[in-house]
C-alpha cells in the first residue's frame, strides 16, 4: 500500500501480491532465436505503457484481462518463456511457459480526478505499475508484466512492462488486441503471430553498405546523456492547425512532408537551441522507421518482432540553429528516404559485425511517431482508453534527449499531438521558449503558451 501524487492529487494504492499467468494449453517447450534487429543493445530494456479507461459493462475487468491473457499466451507463447544469451550476444527465448506477471490493485481515487490532461509524465506511475523485485532483468526474468488497478469510479488503469528485445509497439499492440479477442470469447486471434525473425538476419559474410551515423561511436564530451536526477519532464500538446501553418511557411517544394517530417524539424531545432552546445558539435536526429513494408516481400502480417530502424539526418549545431526550418527539414526527408531494402539489410550487417552496438545517445534525438501503432483505438473488451500510450518520455535505459509522438486530442477538441520532453530544468524553459515562438503562439499571446505543458513535481 502506497501514496500516489499528482499536482497534488494524492491516492492510495493497495495491491494483490503479484501472479504469473500461463498459457492456458499446453505450449512447445523450445528455443526461439531472435532477429538481428531484436538483440541490439538499445533495445535491451523494459518499456512502460498506461492505458486510463472509463467505467464499462465489464464487472470484473482484472478476471476478465486475465483469462483473455491466459488464452492469448496459447498462441503468443514465446512471451511466457525467459531470455537467454548465447556466445556472440545471441539472444533466444527458452520458451519454458513460466508466464507473465500480473498484478491486481485497488486505488482510492476515480480517474476524473486525474483531469483532462492525461499526458506523460505520470509521476504516480510506480505506483500504479509496480516494478517486483527481480522482475527488471533482461535476461531470465518474466518478458511482459501487468497491473490492473481499479479506480473507485468503476474505471480502471492498465498499465504494463514489455521487455523491448521481444518485440516493438506495433507487435505489443497486436498481443493486446489478442487478448481482448480472446477475453470476448473468439476461439483463435483474428491475426494470427508470425515469429520468422530469420527474416531479419544478417547476411554471410555481412555486407556494410550505408554510412550508418546512427551507430557511430560518439564521446559523450558535452555530457549531454543526462541523468535522471535533475531532469525536467514535461509534455507539450502541438494542435494539427499549428502544424499545418509551419507546413505553409515551408518553400513549395517542401510543404508535401508529412507531419512527423515538419515537428520532428522543429523540435530538434528547438532542444539544440535550448542545450546550447559547442557550435561545430555534431547534432543528429534518429527518426524510428517501421520497415516492415520496406523489404521485397514485406515482413508477414503478423510478424510481431522488432521491425524498426534508425535513419539519422546529421549536422553541426551552429548549421541547424541558423538556418530556417527548412535546412533540417530537408536532412530528415534525406535520411528517412535512405531507409530501402537495402538499408535495413545493410542495418543488419553492421549490428553484427559490430557486436550489436547501442545506436547513438550522445548529441542524439531520438523520436519515434505512435500514430501508425493504433494503441488509442485499442477496444480490448470495454470500450476505448481515454489514453494509450508511454508513461514516460524517454527512449531506452540511457537517457539522451528522446520523444514519441502519441495523437491526441485536447479538452477543447482540438486534434494533434502530445510530445513528451525530458531535459534538464533550465534547457526544458529554454526550449518551451524556442517551442512557442516557432508555433507562433508568441504572436497570438496563446494561452496554451503555459497551459498546455505539463510539468513533472521535483
Amino acid at each position: 500500500m502506497a501514496p500516489g501524487n499528482r499536482d497534488g492529487l494524492i491516492f492510495t494504492v493497495t495491491r494483490n501480491e503479484h501472479v504469473l499467468i500461463r498459457p492456458s494449453e499446453p505450449t512447445p517447450r523450445e528455443y526461439k532465436r531472435l532477429s538481428d534487429i531484436d538483440d541490439q543493445e538499445g533495445l535491451r530494456f523494459q518499456l512502460p505503457l498506461i492505458q486510463f479507461y472509463p467505467r464499462g459493462s465489464i464487472r470484473d475487468p482484472a478476471l476478465f484481462f486475465m483469462e483473455g491473457l491466459a488464452k492469448a499466451l496459447v498462441y503468443y507463447y514465446p512471451f511466457a518463456g525467459r531470455l537467454r544469451e548465447l556466445p556472440g550476444r545471441k539472444l533466444v527465448v527458452d520458451c519454458t511457459g513460466e508466464g507473465v506477471i500480473f498484478i491486481e490493485a485497488d486505488a482510492d481515487v476515480a480517474l476524473e480526478e486525474f483531469g483532462d490532461a492525461l499526458q506523460p509524465p505520470f509521476p504516480c506511475f510506480e505506483e500504479l505499475l509496480f516494478d517486483v523485485p527481480g522482475s527488471s532483468d533482461i535476461l531470465d526474468t518474466p518478458l511482459l508484466l501487468f497491473q490492473l488497478t481499479r479506480l473507485n469510479c468503476g474505471g480502471f488503469i492498465l498499465a504494463s512492462r514489455m521487455n523491448h528485445a521481444m518485440c516493438d509497439g506495433q507487435g505489443l499492440v497486436q498481443f493486446l488486441y489478442a487478448v481482448g479477442e480472446m477475453a470476448q470469447g473468439a476461439s483463435v486471434p483474428s491475426i494470427l503471430p508470425v515469429w520468422s525473425r530469420e527474416l531479419l538476419e544478417a547476411r554471410i559474410p555481412p555486407q556494410v553498405t550505408y554510412m550508418h551515423h546512427e551507430y557511430d561511436d560518439v564521446p559523450d564530451t558535452q555530457a549531454t546523456i543526462f541523468p535522471f536526477d535533475g531532469l525536467s519532464h514535461r509534455s507539450f500538446f502541438i494542435r494539427s492547425s499549428e502544424i499545418a501553418d509551419l507546413c505553409c511557411s515551408l518553400p513549395l517544394h517542401l510543404r508535401g512532408c508529412t507531419a512527423f517530417e515538419i515537428v520532428t524539424a522543429c523540435l530538434w531545432r528547438c532542444q539544440t537551441i535550448a542545450l546550447g552546445p559547442n557550435p561545430e558539435e555534431e547534432t543528429r536526429v534518429l527518426c524510428v522507421v517501421n520497415c516492415r513494408k520496406k523489404l521485397n516481400p514485406p515482413l508477414p502480417m503478423g510478424y510481431y518482432g522488432n521491425a524498426i530502424v534508425f535513419p539519422a539526418a546529421i549536422t553541426t549545431a551552429e548549421k541547424l540553429s541558423t538556418n530556417p526550418l527548412a535546412y533540417a527539414l530537408d536532412l530528415i526527408k534525406k535520411a528517412k528516404a535512405c531507409a530501402t531494402e537495402e538499408y535495413v539489410k545493410s542495418v543488419l550487417d553492421l549490428l553484427v559485425a559490430r557486436g550489436r552496438p547501442h545506436f547513438t545517445v550522445a548529441r542524439s534525438f531520438i523520436v519515434s511517431d505512435l500514430a501508425r501503432v493504433r494503441a488509442g483505438d485499442m477496444d480490448l473488451g470495454w470500450g476505448k482508453p481515454k489514453y494509450s500510450g508511454p508513461a514516460v518520455g524517454v527512449i531506452g535505459a540511457r537517457p539522451g534527449t528522446s520523444s514519441f509522438y502519441i495523437p491526441y486530442k485536447n479538452g477543447k477538441g482540438e486534434e494533434g499531438m502530445v510530445v513528451p520532453m525530458c531535459l534538464p530544468a533550465a534547457a526544458m524553459d529554454r526550449f518551451e521558449g524556442e517551442l512557442n515562438a516557432a508555433l507562433g503562439r508568441n504572436k497570438r499571446n496563446d494561452p496554451a503558451t503555459k497551459s498546455e505543458s505539463v510539468v513533472s513535481p521535483p
